[in-house]
């Protein structure tokens, strides 16, 4: 009952809440219009996130006993939330958001995380847990922290390019770190991970093709803030250098779809963050896959990753013990 009723609660207060956002979108022309680079044909409402920060938000405050990390995590997600808002009014305004201030803006949310003590120390070993522990320099773990929250953001965001595959591959990895954090008792990061699958879920009712909203820049960054930071605080916390594969495999598809879209870029001397038509699910069309088809097989991607990132957890537990 306790991880129940944090998910259907979820699930039930994103679903309402579309059918709200959708119409306020409408009303202010925040709406993603068609052009060469993208692939849906008719205008699509961009106020997903909104639903989303609300349908989690509440949840978590109603089954998440209050802590100050608790705050720290949703200020963050907060800043970025409203960043991305910001970026998706200009879009549909016809207007060019510059990048710059945008990944400021997420430094200063990661920054925020870090302030509150959510943040990558170290390992305990290289195998087994109960082996000396090897703690980074402070300015390194920084440094690798803040890479981890801005990549994992911005990863999840590059990989918005079909209906449902972003907010599909978010709830991959909710559900993967649900069971992780349940592997090693980790309670309240559980109730975490199933309310934020319950709400990925509620909006991907919506999101799925044919969609009728999108969850936009907001949405797609604030899901990364939070399963970066529900990462460090679970798969991370107490990590040996043997099971520091298990974040990397959690988002394993949003990390491949990016270093092979930068790889490219670079070799073609064109500049990473300019977006194009050369991800992994719009290569998969151009090999004749439909917008479903093309999801569903990176839907099974992501959960052979996290399913091999589960396995990994329950080898290391077993001959740790």
């Amino acid at each position: 009952m306790a991880f129940i009723f944090p998910f259907f609660t979820a699930f039930l207060i994103t679903y309402l809440l579309v059918p709200i956002t959708r119409k306020i979108a409408f009303r202010y022309e925040v709406i993603d219009k068609p052009n060469h680079r993208k692939v849906h044909v008719d205008p699509i409402p961009l106020l997903g996130g909104l639903a989303i920060f609300i349908g989690f938000g509440v949840t978590v405050l109603l089954f998440v006993p209050p802590s100050m990390k608790l705050f720290i995590m949703f200020l963050a997600g907060s800043v970025v939330l409203l960043i991305g808002m910001v970026d998706d009014w200009s879009k549909a305004h016809g207007k060019d958001f510059p990048a710059l201030p945008k990944l400021l803006v997420q430094i200063m949310a990661a920054s925020i995380l870090i302030y509150g003590g959510i943040q990558i120390t170290g390992i305990r070993g290289f195998v087994f847990a109960e082996q000396t522990a090897w703690y980074l320099p402070h300015g390194i773990g920084i440094l690798i922290t803040i890479i981890w929250i801005v990549g994992i953001m911005n990863m999840l965001n590059f990989l918005d390019g079909l209906d449902g595959l972003a907010t599909g591959i978010a709830a991959i990895s909710a559900m993967t770190l649900f069971f992780i954090a349940l592997i090693q008792g980790q309670e309240a990061i559980a109730i975490l991970c199933i309310s934020l699958l319950g709400t990925t879920l509620g909006f991907l009712k919506y999101n799925f093709h044919p969609a009728k909203i999108f969850m936009g820049d907001a949405g797609a960054l604030f899901l990364g803030c939070i399963l970066a930071a529900i990462a460090i605080e679970g798969a991370f916390k107490g990590a040996t250098l043997f099971t520091l594969i298990v974040p990397l495999l959690i988002f394993g598809v949003p990390i491949f779809d990016t270093v092979y879209v930068m790889f490219r870029r670079w070799r073609e001397n064109r500049p990473i963050h300019v977006a194009d038509k050369g991800h992994v699910h719009h290569r998969l069309m151009k090999l004749g896959l439909n917008q479903v088809q093309a999801v569903t097989f990176i839907y099974i991607l992501g959960i052979c990753f996290s399913l091999l990132s589960v396995v990994i957890i329950l080898l290391f537990l077993m001959y740790s013990t």
